[in-house]
Protein backbone atom coordinates (compact mmCIF):
# COMPACT_ATOMS: atom_id res chain seq x y z
CA UNK A 1 0.00 0.00 0.00
CA UNK A 2 1.39 3.30 -1.10
CA UNK A 3 -0.17 6.69 0.15
CA UNK A 4 -2.51 7.21 -2.90
CA UNK A 5 -3.92 3.82 -2.21
CA UNK A 6 -3.66 4.49 1.66
CA UNK A 7 -6.55 7.84 0.94
CA UNK A 8 -8.22 5.66 -1.68
CA UNK A 9 -9.16 2.95 0.88
CA UNK A 10 -9.99 5.84 3.91
CA UNK A 11 -12.70 7.40 0.86
CA UNK A 12 -13.80 3.37 0.20
CA UNK A 13 -15.43 3.19 3.49
CA UNK A 14 -18.54 5.37 4.48
CA UNK A 15 -17.89 8.77 3.83
CA UNK A 16 -20.49 11.29 4.66
CA UNK A 17 -18.08 14.10 3.10
CA UNK A 18 -18.33 12.99 -0.42
CA UNK A 19 -22.24 11.44 0.32
CA UNK A 20 -24.96 13.32 1.12
CA UNK A 21 -26.05 12.24 4.75
CA UNK A 22 -30.09 11.17 5.12
CA UNK A 23 -30.36 11.43 8.80
CA UNK A 24 -28.10 12.39 11.93
CA UNK A 25 -29.17 9.92 14.16
CA UNK A 26 -26.98 7.00 16.26
CA UNK A 27 -27.57 4.84 13.24
CA UNK A 28 -25.37 6.96 10.90
CA UNK A 29 -23.11 8.86 13.93
CA UNK A 30 -22.66 6.32 16.17
CA UNK A 31 -19.87 7.35 19.26
CA UNK A 32 -20.04 3.28 20.56
CA UNK A 33 -18.40 2.37 16.73
CA UNK A 34 -15.39 5.02 17.39
CA UNK A 35 -15.10 4.66 20.76
CA UNK A 36 -14.71 0.33 20.67
CA UNK A 37 -12.03 1.24 17.57
CA UNK A 38 -10.17 3.62 19.96
CA UNK A 39 -10.30 0.44 23.16
CA UNK A 40 -8.89 -1.76 20.80
CA UNK A 41 -5.75 0.01 20.26
CA UNK A 42 -5.26 1.61 23.65
CA UNK A 43 -7.64 4.51 24.07
CA UNK A 44 -5.01 7.06 22.89
CA UNK A 45 -7.32 9.79 23.12
CA UNK A 46 -6.90 9.29 26.86
CA UNK A 47 -3.14 10.33 26.82
CA UNK A 48 -3.11 13.91 26.19
CA UNK A 49 -5.16 17.12 27.30
CA UNK A 50 -7.46 18.74 24.61
CA UNK A 51 -9.54 21.87 23.42
CA UNK A 52 -12.70 20.82 21.80
CA UNK A 53 -14.53 23.35 19.06
CA UNK A 54 -17.61 23.15 17.63
CA UNK A 55 -19.66 25.93 15.80
CA UNK A 56 -20.91 26.49 12.07
CA UNK A 57 -18.52 28.68 10.94
CA UNK A 58 -15.31 29.85 12.71
CA UNK A 59 -14.13 26.31 14.04
CA UNK A 60 -10.97 26.10 11.79
CA UNK A 61 -9.95 30.08 12.34
CA UNK A 62 -10.29 29.74 16.27
CA UNK A 63 -8.72 26.15 16.61
CA UNK A 64 -5.90 27.75 14.72
CA UNK A 65 -4.96 30.85 16.49
CA UNK A 66 -5.58 28.86 19.80
CA UNK A 67 -3.15 25.93 18.63
CA UNK A 68 -0.90 28.37 17.53
CA UNK A 69 -0.97 30.37 20.67
CA UNK A 70 -0.51 27.50 22.62
CA UNK A 71 2.62 25.84 20.32
CA UNK A 72 4.40 29.63 20.96
CA UNK A 73 3.64 28.80 24.77
CA UNK A 74 5.68 26.04 24.55
CA UNK A 75 3.65 23.51 24.50
CA UNK A 76 3.64 20.23 21.95
CA UNK A 77 0.65 21.01 20.32
CA UNK A 78 -1.58 18.69 17.52
CA UNK A 79 -4.29 20.35 15.64
CA UNK A 80 -7.05 18.31 13.92
CA UNK A 81 -9.49 20.02 11.46
CA UNK A 82 -11.73 19.19 8.59
CA UNK A 83 -12.18 18.93 5.88
CA UNK A 84 -8.82 20.07 4.07
CA UNK A 85 -7.75 22.63 1.77
CA UNK A 86 -5.35 20.55 -0.52
CA UNK A 87 -4.08 17.70 1.36
CA UNK A 88 -5.22 15.19 3.27
CA UNK A 89 -1.98 15.85 5.54
CA UNK A 90 -3.41 19.16 6.58
CA UNK A 91 -6.20 17.46 8.90
CA UNK A 92 -3.65 15.81 11.45
CA UNK A 93 -0.44 17.82 12.72
CA UNK A 94 1.56 17.38 15.39
CA UNK A 95 4.06 20.03 16.51
CA UNK A 96 2.89 22.50 13.38
CA UNK A 97 3.93 19.86 11.10
CA UNK A 98 1.69 17.59 9.33
CA UNK A 99 1.23 13.99 9.66
CA UNK A 100 4.17 12.43 6.95
CA UNK A 101 3.10 9.96 4.05
CA UNK A 102 4.57 7.27 5.37
CA UNK A 103 3.03 8.05 8.75
CA UNK A 104 -0.57 7.97 7.08
CA UNK A 105 0.28 4.09 5.28
CA UNK A 106 1.06 2.92 8.57
CA UNK A 107 -1.50 4.44 10.31
CA UNK A 108 -3.81 2.80 7.89
CA UNK A 109 -2.21 -0.35 7.31
CA UNK A 110 -2.70 -0.46 11.31
CA UNK A 111 -6.07 -0.13 11.80
CA UNK A 112 -7.57 -2.07 8.49
CA UNK A 113 -7.51 -5.28 10.34
CA UNK A 114 -10.08 -3.69 13.22
CA UNK A 115 -11.71 -1.88 10.55
CA UNK A 116 -12.77 -5.34 8.37
CA UNK A 117 -14.11 -6.40 11.45
CA UNK A 118 -15.95 -3.36 11.91
CA UNK A 119 -17.86 -2.89 8.76
CA UNK A 120 -20.24 -0.07 10.05
CA UNK A 121 -17.23 2.37 10.49
CA UNK A 122 -17.30 5.58 8.51
CA UNK A 123 -14.24 7.64 6.78
CA UNK A 124 -14.23 10.10 9.38
CA UNK A 125 -14.16 8.11 12.05
CA UNK A 126 -11.25 6.20 10.87
CA UNK A 127 -9.11 9.57 10.31
CA UNK A 128 -9.97 10.38 13.92
CA UNK A 129 -8.41 7.07 15.45
CA UNK A 130 -5.77 7.83 12.87
CA UNK A 131 -5.53 11.49 14.33
CA UNK A 132 -5.68 10.12 18.03
CA UNK A 133 -3.02 7.57 17.51
CA UNK A 134 -0.52 10.19 15.91
CA UNK A 135 -1.10 12.37 18.52
CA UNK A 136 -0.64 10.07 21.20
CA UNK A 137 2.72 8.64 19.63
CA UNK A 138 4.03 12.28 18.62
CA UNK A 139 3.72 12.63 22.99
CA UNK A 140 1.43 16.29 22.78
CA UNK A 141 0.71 18.01 25.66
CA UNK A 142 -2.51 19.40 24.13
CA UNK A 143 -4.64 18.75 21.33
CA UNK A 144 -7.10 21.10 19.79
CA UNK A 145 -9.55 19.51 17.81
CA UNK A 146 -12.58 20.60 15.44
CA UNK A 147 -15.60 18.54 15.22
CA UNK A 148 -16.78 17.19 11.75
CA UNK A 149 -20.62 17.66 11.96
CA UNK A 150 -22.73 18.81 14.61
CA UNK A 151 -21.29 17.87 17.90
CA UNK A 152 -22.96 15.55 19.85
CA UNK A 153 -22.77 12.54 17.89
CA UNK A 154 -19.44 13.56 16.02
CA UNK A 155 -16.52 11.02 16.41
CA UNK A 156 -14.48 13.92 18.32
CA UNK A 157 -16.85 13.74 21.29
CA UNK A 158 -15.20 10.84 22.96
CA UNK A 159 -12.94 13.53 24.18
CA UNK A 160 -12.89 14.94 27.73
CA UNK A 161 -11.46 18.40 27.26
CA UNK A 162 -10.30 20.99 29.39
CA UNK A 163 -12.59 23.45 27.69
CA UNK A 164 -15.42 23.03 24.67
CA UNK A 165 -15.40 26.16 22.56
CA UNK A 166 -18.79 26.70 20.63
CA UNK A 167 -18.20 29.26 17.79
CA UNK A 168 -20.80 31.14 15.38
CA UNK A 169 -23.68 29.02 15.30
CA UNK A 170 -26.05 29.54 12.38
CA UNK A 171 -28.08 27.60 10.30
CA UNK A 172 -26.20 24.81 7.32
CA UNK A 173 -26.82 21.21 6.86
CA UNK A 174 -30.72 22.20 8.00
CA UNK A 175 -31.89 18.54 6.84
CA UNK A 176 -29.27 16.93 9.55
CA UNK A 177 -29.35 19.15 13.09
CA UNK A 178 -32.71 21.08 12.90
CA UNK A 179 -34.43 23.56 11.40
CA UNK A 180 -33.75 26.06 14.11
CA UNK A 181 -30.67 27.79 15.34
CA UNK A 182 -31.99 26.50 18.99
CA UNK A 183 -32.01 23.03 17.59
CA UNK A 184 -28.51 23.31 16.12
CA UNK A 185 -27.54 24.66 18.95
CA UNK A 186 -28.44 21.69 20.78
CA UNK A 187 -26.63 19.69 18.72
CA UNK A 188 -23.08 21.46 19.07
CA UNK A 189 -23.66 22.10 22.96
CA UNK A 190 -23.38 18.37 23.01
CA UNK A 191 -19.91 18.74 23.01
CA UNK A 192 -20.59 20.29 26.68
CA UNK A 193 -19.21 17.97 29.55
CA UNK A 194 -20.34 17.30 33.32
CA UNK A 195 -17.83 20.31 35.25
CA UNK A 196 -15.83 21.36 32.07
CA UNK A 197 -16.18 25.31 31.03
CA UNK A 198 -17.30 26.17 27.89
CA UNK A 199 -16.84 29.32 25.76
CA UNK A 200 -19.16 30.72 23.38
CA UNK A 201 -18.70 33.29 20.75
CA UNK A 202 -21.06 36.05 20.44
CA UNK A 203 -24.42 34.18 19.01
CA UNK A 204 -28.31 34.98 18.39
CA UNK A 205 -30.24 34.89 21.21
CA UNK A 206 -32.44 31.40 20.45
CA UNK A 207 -28.55 29.69 20.22
CA UNK A 208 -27.55 30.71 23.65
CA UNK A 209 -30.34 30.23 25.55
CA UNK A 210 -29.94 26.75 24.41
CA UNK A 211 -25.78 26.42 25.27
CA UNK A 212 -27.01 28.40 28.77
CA UNK A 213 -29.57 25.54 29.11
CA UNK A 214 -27.34 22.90 28.95
CA UNK A 215 -24.61 24.23 30.57
CA UNK A 216 -26.62 24.55 33.55
CA UNK A 217 -27.55 21.24 33.10
CA UNK A 218 -24.26 19.69 33.17
CA UNK A 219 -23.13 22.10 35.52
CA UNK A 220 -20.57 23.85 33.49
CA UNK A 221 -19.48 27.38 33.92
CA UNK A 222 -20.33 29.24 30.21
CA UNK A 223 -17.75 31.88 29.51
CA UNK A 224 -19.60 34.39 26.84
CA UNK A 225 -17.86 36.86 24.53
CA UNK A 226 -19.80 40.20 24.85
CA UNK A 227 -20.83 39.48 28.41
CA UNK A 228 -18.19 38.15 30.15
CA UNK A 229 -15.07 39.45 27.61
CA UNK A 230 -15.14 42.30 25.47
CA UNK A 231 -13.70 43.10 22.11
CA UNK A 232 -13.29 46.52 20.00
CA UNK A 233 -11.91 46.78 16.50
CA UNK A 234 -9.26 48.56 16.04
CA UNK A 235 -7.01 49.83 12.76
CA UNK A 236 -6.84 47.32 9.64
CA UNK A 237 -5.71 47.11 6.34
CA UNK A 238 -5.13 44.12 3.66
CA UNK A 239 -2.57 43.05 6.02
CA UNK A 240 -3.93 42.19 9.17
CA UNK A 241 -6.05 44.09 11.84
CA UNK A 242 -5.90 45.16 15.64
CA UNK A 243 -8.36 44.62 18.36
CA UNK A 244 -8.61 45.10 22.15
CA UNK A 245 -9.79 41.89 24.15
CA UNK A 246 -10.44 42.03 28.11
CA UNK A 247 -12.36 40.43 30.56
CA UNK A 248 -14.79 41.94 32.17
CA UNK A 249 -15.53 39.88 35.39
CA UNK A 250 -13.83 38.92 38.45
CA UNK A 251 -11.10 41.55 37.89
CA UNK A 252 -9.57 41.57 34.47
CA UNK A 253 -6.84 39.00 32.84
CA UNK A 254 -3.68 38.70 32.55
CA UNK A 255 -4.51 38.37 28.78
CA UNK A 256 -6.22 41.76 28.63
CA UNK A 257 -4.71 43.78 25.90
CA UNK A 258 -4.56 44.68 22.16
CA UNK A 259 -3.51 42.21 19.50
CA UNK A 260 -2.78 41.86 15.98
CA UNK A 261 -4.27 38.96 13.40
CA UNK A 262 -3.25 38.74 9.81
CA UNK A 263 -6.90 37.09 9.37
CA UNK A 264 -9.11 39.34 7.45
CA UNK A 265 -12.55 40.14 8.32
CA UNK A 266 -14.40 41.75 11.32
CA UNK A 267 -15.84 38.33 12.22
CA UNK A 268 -12.49 36.91 12.67
CA UNK A 269 -12.30 39.17 15.90
CA UNK A 270 -14.74 37.53 17.52
CA UNK A 271 -13.07 34.31 16.86
CA UNK A 272 -10.17 35.63 18.16
CA UNK A 273 -11.59 37.02 21.09
CA UNK A 274 -12.59 33.60 21.90
CA UNK A 275 -9.48 32.14 20.96
CA UNK A 276 -8.50 34.64 23.72
CA UNK A 277 -10.61 33.80 26.45
CA UNK A 278 -10.14 30.09 25.97
CA UNK A 279 -6.22 30.61 26.56
CA UNK A 280 -7.44 32.42 29.61
CA UNK A 281 -9.69 29.32 30.84
CA UNK A 282 -6.52 26.91 30.28
CA UNK A 283 -4.55 29.69 31.83
CA UNK A 284 -7.21 29.47 35.16
CA UNK A 285 -6.83 25.50 34.91
CA UNK A 286 -3.08 25.94 35.54
CA UNK A 287 -1.39 25.91 32.25
CA UNK A 288 1.23 28.72 31.86
CA UNK A 289 0.35 30.82 28.68
CA UNK A 290 1.88 34.49 29.28
CA UNK A 291 0.28 37.24 27.31
CA UNK A 292 3.50 37.64 24.80
CA UNK A 293 2.93 33.98 23.62
CA UNK A 294 -0.71 34.73 22.98
CA UNK A 295 0.85 38.15 21.24
CA UNK A 296 2.77 36.25 18.97
CA UNK A 297 0.62 33.36 18.39
CA UNK A 298 -1.99 35.30 17.10
CA UNK A 299 0.62 37.03 14.56
CA UNK A 300 1.98 34.09 13.09
CA UNK A 301 -1.36 32.22 12.98
CA UNK A 302 -2.12 30.95 9.12
CA UNK A 303 -5.14 29.89 8.37
CA UNK A 304 -5.52 30.31 4.02
CA UNK A 305 -8.41 30.45 1.81
CA UNK A 306 -10.47 32.28 4.51
CA UNK A 307 -10.99 36.13 2.87
CA UNK A 308 -7.60 35.73 1.38
CA UNK A 309 -5.98 37.91 -0.77
CA UNK A 310 -3.97 35.80 -3.33
CA UNK A 311 -2.90 38.94 -5.50
CA UNK A 312 -3.25 43.08 -4.88
CA UNK A 313 -2.58 43.98 -8.66
CA UNK A 314 -5.23 42.06 -10.61
CA UNK A 315 -6.81 41.67 -6.90
CA UNK A 316 -7.23 38.41 -5.90
CA UNK A 317 -9.52 37.47 -3.10
CA UNK A 318 -11.14 33.63 -2.25
CA UNK A 319 -13.14 32.72 0.43
CA UNK A 320 -14.73 29.26 1.49
CA UNK A 321 -18.01 30.77 2.52
CA UNK A 322 -20.36 28.03 2.26
CA UNK A 323 -23.91 28.97 3.32
CA UNK A 324 -25.93 32.12 3.32
CA UNK A 325 -24.62 33.53 6.96
CA UNK A 326 -21.19 33.15 5.69
CA UNK A 327 -21.59 34.71 2.28
CA UNK A 328 -23.75 37.82 4.04
CA UNK A 329 -20.45 37.98 6.44
CA UNK A 330 -18.10 37.96 3.59
CA UNK A 331 -20.18 40.52 1.79
CA UNK A 332 -20.02 42.76 4.60
CA UNK A 333 -15.90 41.91 4.93
CA UNK A 334 -15.46 42.91 1.23
CA UNK A 335 -17.50 46.15 1.45
CA UNK A 336 -14.95 46.90 4.38
CA UNK A 337 -12.50 46.16 3.15
CA UNK A 338 -12.31 47.29 -0.60
CA UNK A 339 -15.32 50.04 -0.58
CA UNK A 340 -16.49 50.81 -3.57
CA UNK A 341 -15.32 47.68 -5.45
CA UNK A 342 -17.13 45.12 -7.53
CA UNK A 343 -16.11 42.23 -8.30
CA UNK A 344 -15.89 39.48 -11.22
CA UNK A 345 -16.92 36.11 -9.43
CA UNK A 346 -16.24 32.46 -9.25
CA UNK A 347 -18.71 30.68 -8.07
CA UNK A 348 -19.33 26.76 -7.23
CA UNK A 349 -21.41 25.11 -4.19
CA UNK A 350 -21.78 21.59 -2.82
CA UNK A 351 -25.05 20.75 -3.75
CA UNK A 352 -26.91 20.22 -0.53
CA UNK A 353 -26.57 24.09 0.54
CA UNK A 354 -28.72 27.04 0.38
CA UNK A 355 -26.94 27.90 -2.78
CA UNK A 356 -29.95 30.81 -3.39
CA UNK A 357 -29.26 32.05 0.18
CA UNK A 358 -25.76 32.82 -0.68
CA UNK A 359 -26.23 34.30 -3.97
CA UNK A 360 -28.61 36.83 -2.69
CA UNK A 361 -26.07 38.20 -1.18
CA UNK A 362 -23.33 38.19 -3.52
CA UNK A 363 -25.04 38.61 -6.86
CA UNK A 364 -25.79 42.24 -6.18
CA UNK A 365 -21.79 42.65 -5.67
CA UNK A 366 -20.64 41.26 -8.80
CA UNK A 367 -20.23 42.47 -11.63
CA UNK A 368 -20.32 39.34 -13.69
CA UNK A 369 -20.51 36.19 -12.05
CA UNK A 370 -19.05 32.74 -13.67
CA UNK A 371 -20.22 29.44 -12.33
CA UNK A 372 -18.40 26.43 -12.44
CA UNK A 373 -17.65 22.98 -10.31
CA UNK A 374 -15.19 22.08 -8.29
CA UNK A 375 -13.37 18.45 -8.71
CA UNK A 376 -15.16 17.34 -6.06
CA UNK A 377 -18.33 14.78 -6.13
CA UNK A 378 -21.00 16.55 -3.87
CA UNK A 379 -20.15 19.79 -6.25
CA UNK A 380 -23.61 21.15 -8.22
CA UNK A 381 -23.32 21.03 -11.83
CA UNK A 382 -22.46 24.39 -13.04
CA UNK A 383 -26.08 24.63 -15.87
CA UNK A 384 -27.94 23.98 -12.01
CA UNK A 385 -25.82 27.15 -10.70
CA UNK A 386 -26.80 29.28 -13.37
CA UNK A 387 -30.40 28.77 -13.42
CA UNK A 388 -30.52 29.99 -9.80
CA UNK A 389 -28.44 32.74 -10.38
CA UNK A 390 -31.17 33.53 -12.85
CA UNK A 391 -33.66 32.71 -9.91
CA UNK A 392 -31.73 35.86 -7.72
CA UNK A 393 -31.95 38.55 -10.34
CA UNK A 394 -28.66 37.87 -11.96
CA UNK A 395 -26.62 36.30 -14.84
CA UNK A 396 -24.23 33.91 -15.35
CA UNK A 397 -21.93 32.23 -17.60
CA UNK A 398 -21.58 28.57 -17.39
CA UNK A 399 -17.57 26.98 -17.55
CA UNK A 400 -16.82 23.31 -17.31
CA UNK A 401 -13.96 24.00 -14.61
CA UNK A 402 -12.43 26.20 -12.43
CA UNK A 403 -8.90 26.72 -14.54
CA UNK A 404 -10.77 28.13 -17.36
CA UNK A 405 -13.15 29.97 -15.28
CA UNK A 406 -10.34 31.85 -14.09
CA UNK A 407 -8.79 32.47 -17.51
CA UNK A 408 -12.29 34.04 -18.16
CA UNK A 409 -12.63 35.86 -15.20
CA UNK A 410 -9.31 37.57 -15.60
CA UNK A 411 -10.26 38.40 -19.12
CA UNK A 412 -13.47 39.94 -18.02
CA UNK A 413 -12.26 42.31 -15.32
CA UNK A 414 -11.46 46.16 -15.68
CA UNK A 415 -9.08 48.00 -13.53
CA UNK A 416 -11.97 48.34 -10.96
CA UNK A 417 -12.99 44.96 -10.68
CA UNK A 418 -11.90 42.49 -8.07
CA UNK A 419 -11.77 38.95 -8.61
CA UNK A 420 -14.13 37.21 -6.20
CA UNK A 421 -13.79 33.04 -5.49
CA UNK A 422 -15.97 31.45 -3.36
CA UNK A 423 -18.50 28.64 -2.54
CA UNK A 424 -17.11 26.06 -1.06
CA UNK A 425 -13.85 24.71 0.47
CA UNK A 426 -13.73 22.76 -3.10
CA UNK A 427 -13.78 25.69 -5.10
CA UNK A 428 -11.24 27.76 -3.53
CA UNK A 429 -9.18 24.79 -3.19
CA UNK A 430 -8.90 24.34 -7.22
CA UNK A 431 -8.92 28.09 -7.59
CA UNK A 432 -5.88 28.56 -5.29
CA UNK A 433 -4.12 25.62 -7.39
CA UNK A 434 -5.38 27.50 -10.79
CA UNK A 435 -3.72 30.38 -9.69
CA UNK A 436 -0.50 29.00 -8.71
CA UNK A 437 -0.51 27.52 -12.39
CA UNK A 438 -1.64 30.86 -13.89
CA UNK A 439 1.40 32.45 -12.21
CA UNK A 440 3.95 30.01 -12.11
CA UNK A 441 3.94 29.90 -8.23
CA UNK A 442 4.84 26.77 -6.84
CA UNK A 443 2.04 24.21 -6.62
CA UNK A 444 0.10 23.64 -3.12
CA UNK A 445 0.56 19.86 -1.81
CA UNK A 446 -1.62 17.81 -3.29
CA UNK A 447 -2.67 14.24 -2.39
CA UNK A 448 -2.51 12.63 -5.69
CA UNK A 449 1.48 13.90 -6.83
Amino acid sequence: MDYVEAIAYLHSLTDYETKRVRRYTPEAFNLARIQRLLEAVGNPHQSFRSVHIAGTKGKGSTSAMIESCLRTAGFRTALYTSPHLHTFRERIRAGGEKIGRDEVVGLVKELQPLVERRPALTTFEVITAMGFLHFARSAVDMAVVEVGLGGRLDATNVLTPEVAVITSISLDHTYLLGDTLGEIAQEKGGIIKPGIPTVSAPQRAEAIQALERISRERDAELVEICRDWDYETGPADREGQTFAVRRVVDGGSPLDGDYWIPLLGRHQLENAAAAVATLDVLRRRGFEIPADAVDQGLREVQWPGRMEILSQDPLVVVDCAHNPYSARTLRDALEEWFPDRNWVMVFGASADKDVAGMLESLVPISDYTIVTRADHPRAMAPIELADIVADVGGGAEVSLNVRKSLDRALAMMDPDNGLLATGSIFLVADLREAWARHTGLPLPEGDGE
